[in-house]
């Protein structure tokens, strides 16, 4: 048995994760999610991290899955908790030194010009989970506070020696396909995996995201 650490992207929650969490249970895997310290101005990276890892706890083996602007944490929490592999799902790849505040900018994410939150992100989401979501995250978003994390320089000097998988969505309209490529290829060297769905898949396929999860799992 496995044990998933599920991270959450910006502005999001643990919550984002409940249908992959009973997806992952039903085939015999453990999970951990936990909602971010980003009410706390004093958190940084590492604290978002750490928050992850007691979590987890003892539980090994540990894959750590990173959603988003989790990416910016999962890298980290697979250093600290020493995980057997790291899957980055739609996530924003951090470079060393770069703060998340300037990764738009150098890595030359386009704007997507959609303003409606369902569209941009749940387009492919039933409407009612969707917006129940939406509602959800958004009330912990009035209490959000990332400045620190936001702006500090990604600590790690290296990617972690962790065997690492990152998963685009075809039909994401906030990280494109077509973006998503030259950005896996820039910042690490590999070919993405890919598969339909929106940015948020968690909640539009967590089936076939759980199935994803499972079939990649390190040998041994």
């Amino acid at each position: 048995m496995t044990t998933f650490a599920l991270i959450h992207g910006g502005g999001g929650s643990a919550f984002d994760w409940h249908l992959v969490e009973a997806g992952l249970r039903d085939r015999g895997h453990d999970t951990v999610a936990v909602d971010l310290p980003t009410s706390d101005p004093q958190a940084g990276l590492w604290d978002y991290a750490d928050a992850v890892v007691r979590a987890a706890g003892a539980r090994r083996p540990l894959v750590v899955v990173a959603h988003s602007w989790g990416g910016f944490v999962g890298p980290l929490v697979a250093e600290r908790a020493k995980a057997a592999a790291l899957v980055m799902v739609t996530a924003m790849i951090p470079s060393p030194g770069e703060p998340p505040a300037d990764w738009w900018e150098r890595t030359g994410h386009p704007a997507p010009g959609i303003e409606d939150e369902y569209e941009l992100y749940l387009h492919d989401v039933p409407r009612e989970l969707g917006e129940r979501v939406l509602a959800h995250d958004g009330a912990l978003a009035e209490k959000m506070n990332m400045d620190r994390a936001y702006n500090e320089p990604w600590p790690l000097a290296a990617w972690p020696d962790v065997p690492t998988r990152y998963l685009l969505c075809r039909d994401d309209r906030f990280f494109t396909p077509e973006f998503a490529r030259r950005h896996v290829k820039e910042r690490l060297g590999v070919t993405p995996d890919e598969m339909p769905g929106s940015h948020m898949v968690m909640l539009s396929r967590p089936g076939e995201l759980a199935d994803y999860l499972v079939r990649v799992l390190p040998a041994g």
